[in-house]
């Protein structure tokens, strides 16, 4: 059996996509806007070695596989492999048919995939895995995020926001929700480049920022000393748990917890209550998975050799769990799943738009990482398959006193 005959039965014979082998084999419709090109046989051998996510991801990654076409429709025409893997029949066909080019070529991971070392969720072990992920170029991320800086979801509130305004938007609802106000004092862990911490300190607010990244500490410092900031505004090179300072009238959460780890969340949200004054509140928002399971599951494996080493999502439910066991009154709770599809769409076209330049500064392995990354999140959110959650806790006063208004929500905006 011919290369592009294999693969044909691997992504389904009704498959919108045209295939194109090294062995000059083809498959699939003539007329198929997607061309899936086998460009050499060490991606036969990758598939073998590791299949569904990961194979294809590093024989995307080294170039053995390429696209043409949008990536992003590719991977949706791919769906049941890109998500759900290769079925055992298929990958018995698959194994039978390039056994022999396995043996010959067995290629070694390549050296873009992250290997960190330590106990798990240990500071040693976060640091390596932080600095994987945000530690390869800030000019980089000022391409593929734009002016914000800001690596987490957006909230657009509409369908024709920019992502600049959908990001602007993101700030203003977490400020709301927290009820920030001139003189308080904010913690924002994993603040990234600080762009929560920077919004607050436009608002009055004193606001302290960790991240496990240099390069982000680095670069939000200089922020703040550009825009003129320093008396309200500090960003730190440092793990959460090495804040001293309490009495926090809130702390932000903004895409922290999928790094902290399903057995450190009783003591993660432990730590963040403790670091607040009576009715002060905490923000969490993150990405989750939508169905509980009962074993430990972590990322997609592509996710956790490429992009987010060591992370893990939760579900909803057992995040609210963790919060109110805590003790955390759980106030308001809310899904921007839709929101990251598009924060992650806008985010490629940055990438694509300055694709000559990404690859002159990060290589071009390192960029192919983030185009697929950015493609199959996406997916992912469009499909349900990972959401995001934003869920709002207040840490109680006397006589459970809250602090929070009877309703008094604001009417406009995205809540």
């Amino acid at each position: 059996m011919r290369v592009a005959e294999v693969f044909g039965h691997v992504i389904g014979r009704d498959a919108p996509i045209r295939l194109v082998a090294y062995d000059g084999s083809k498959s699939g419709p003539d007329d198929a806007e997607i061309a899936l090109r086998i460009e050499s046989p060490r991606a036969l051998a990758r598939l073998a070695s590791a299949p569904g996510t990961l194979g294809l991801a590093r024989a995307y990654v080294t170039g053995e596989i390429d696209v043409e076409g949008d990536l992003y429709t590719a991977l949706s025409s791919l769906s049941d492999i890109t998500l759900h893997g290769v079925s055992t029949l298929d990958f018995g066909r698959l194994l039978r048919t390039v056994g022999p080019i396995w043996l010959k070529y067995r290629p070694a991971p390549p050296e873009l995939e992250a290997r960190p070392r330590g106990r798990l969720h240990s500071k040693f072990r976060d640091s390596q895995a932080i600095s994987h992920h945000y530690d390869v170029s800030n000019t980089f991320y000022e391409w593929v995020l734009g002016p914000s800086m800001t690596y987490t979801c957006a909230a657009y509130p509409h369908p024709g926001a920019t992502l600049e305004e959908a990001q602007e938007t993101k700030y203003d609802l977490v400020a709301r929700k927290l009820a920030l106000e001139p003189g308080m004092r904010l913690l924002d862990v994993g603040c990234g480049w600080g762009g929560m911490v920077r919004h607050a300190a436009r608002m009055g607010v004193k606001a302290l920022g960790v991240t496990l990244s240099r390069n982000q500490a680095e670069w939000a410092q200089e922020a703040i000393r550009r825009e003129g900031l320093e008396e309200f505004a500090e960003v730190r090179h440092s793990d959460y748990r090495d804040v001293a300072e309490s009495g926090f009238d809130a702390v932000s959460s903004i895409g922290l917890t999928e790094h902290i780890g399903k057995r450190q969340l009783s003591s993660y949200f432990g730590f963040l209550y403790g670091k607040l004054r009576p009715e002060g509140r905490l923000l969490n928002h993150c990405i989750t998975q939508p169905r509980t399971v009962s074993h430990l599951r972590r990322v997609d494996p592509f996710i956790d050799r490429y992009v987010f080493p060591d992370g893990q999502l939760e579900s909803p439910g057992l995040l609210m769990t963790e919060m109110n066991d805590a003790g955390f009154e759980i106030r308001h709770e809310e899904n921007l799943r839709e929101h990251y599809a598009m924060t992650l769409r806008d985010w490629g076209a940055n990438l694509e738009e300055h694709w000559d330049e990404a690859v002159a500064e990060v290589g071009i392995g390192r960029a192919r990482v983030w185009r697929l990354y950015m493609a199959a999140c996406r997916l992912g959110f469009d499909l349900d398959n990972i959401q995001l959650h934003q869920m709002l806790g207040v840490r109680l006063g006397d006589h459970g006193r809250s602090g929070m208004p009877l309703r008094g929500w604001r009417a406009e905006g995205v809540w």
